[in-house]
Order: structure tokens, then C-alpha cells, then sequence
């Protein structure tokens, strides 16, 4: 009996690993700000899971407002940036990113002064139901394409 028990032990701790990265996950989430009180969050959102999901909202006391945004090209090949209504979707095992130029979250009316090195606390919240706080650290020397390393 004591085999049995010790193998069972086994087998779970072995799939704690598997259970851990279910689900989304945010990485490299970077913040750059202006001096004219708005500023952008950039971040990977890992998706786990083999079903599809949407980021639908995000938060933040640092900002009056915090909105799902992305650039599109108009007729005259001027990018403009736009509010994004239904939410930015998630495939099923990939990783989506939310990068310059691109989708991203815009934050209005800065609530405080934010320099190199502060954070912000960012929820991001997903169709399916998942609510995820991030802590954001703020980045203006990051160029595009520098991953950092935050989960």
C-alpha cells in the first residue's frame, strides 16, 4: 500500500507543473508615459488554454481612463489610433502581443507623475472570466521589440 500511496504522490506533484501554466498569463508588460499625462501599456498575453479567449477591459487608479486600443491605416496611409469595442481575442495556445504600433492599452488622464523605474498596477479582465492584476513597470527607454521579463 505504501507503493501505491508514494506513486500517487508522485503523480500529482508531476502535474502541478502542467496545472501552473493553464490559463492566461501576461509577460513583458512594459509602460511608456508622456509628460502630457497619458501614456501606453504593452505586454504578451500567453493563453495556456486550448480555448479561444478575448481581453475585454483593463484598469488602473494610475489613469482616468484605461481603453483597449490599436492603429489602423485609413484611405490616405495615415495611421490613426482607434478604441477597440469587442475586445482584443486570445487564440487557444498562442501568445498574443500587444506591442507599439499595434494594439495596446492606452491610459488617459494620468492620475500621478510616473517616471523611469515606477510601476502601475494594471487588471486586465478576460471574456471567459479571468481577472488579472499585473504590476507595470514604467519603461520610456524600452524600444520596440525589447522583451523584458515580468510575469
Amino acid at each position: 500500500m505504501p507503493t501505491r500511496l508514494l506513486a500517487a504522490a508522485c503523480a500529482a506533484l508531476l502535474a502541478l507543473p502542467a496545472a501552473a501554466h493553464d490559463g492566461i498569463h501576461i509577460e513583458n508588460a512594459y509602460a511608456r508615459v508622456s509628460a502630457a499625462g497619458s501614456g501606453a501599456v504593452f505586454l504578451d498575453i500567453v493563453n495556456h488554454s486550448a480555448e479561444p479567449d478575448r481581453l475585454v477591459a483593463a484598469a488602473t487608479d494610475a489613469a482616468a481612463r484605461a481603453e483597449l486600443h490599436t492603429h489602423i491605416e485609413d484611405a490616405n496611409g495615415v495611421m490613426r489610433m482607434i478604441k477597440v469595442e469587442d475586445g482584443i481575442p486570445v487564440e487557444g495556445g498562442a501568445t498574443r502581443s500587444l506591442a507599439r504600433g499595434g494594439d495596446h492599452v492606452m491610459l488617459m488622464g494620468l492620475t500621478r507623475a510616473l517616471a523611469d523605474g515606477d510601476t502601475l498596477t494594471l487588471t486586465l479582465t478576460f471574456e471567459r472570466g479571468d481577472v488579472i492584476t499585473v504590476e507595470v513597470p514604467v519603461d520610456n527607454a524600452r524600444t520596440a521589440g525589447t522583451a523584458g521579463h515580468n510575469h
